[in-house]
């Protein structure tokens, strides 16, 4: 599973207006090989389903995840800090066993 809180599911929402996605869009949170720790961590609205997807709804914001991108991501909570010491989106995944500074990158 994954976990979307309060804050991330209220900017994902404010985004996908900001971007002028469609409704029917979600967001896709996926891993791909890069960053100064192994893999990087990517997301994109999107409005195409694909086979193995996995979808996430919580906090009214709904997140898909590819089957591979799972096999990293299984327990990870989504979560948004904002103002002026804001990070951003944060990754919290247990399944990393070290991350980078800047905490979009992780290894396992």
């Amino acid at each position: 599973m994954i976990q979307v809180s309060e804050s991330a599911a209220k900017k994902i929402a404010s985004l996908k207006v900001e971007d002028g996605a469609t409704s029917e869009a979600f967001l896709r949170v996926f891993v791909k090989r890069g960053g100064c720790s192994g893999f990087s961590y990517k997301m994109d609205f999107d409005t195409v389903m694909k086979d193995g997807d996995k979808v996430f709804e919580m906090n009214g914001a709904k997140v898909v995840v590819d089957g591979a991108s799972l096999l990293y991501l299984l327990g990870m909570t989504l979560d948004y800090e904002g103002g002026l010491n804001g990070k951003g989106f944060i990754f919290s995944n247990p399944n990393a066993t070290k991350t980078c500074g800047c905490g979009s990158s992780f290894g396992v």
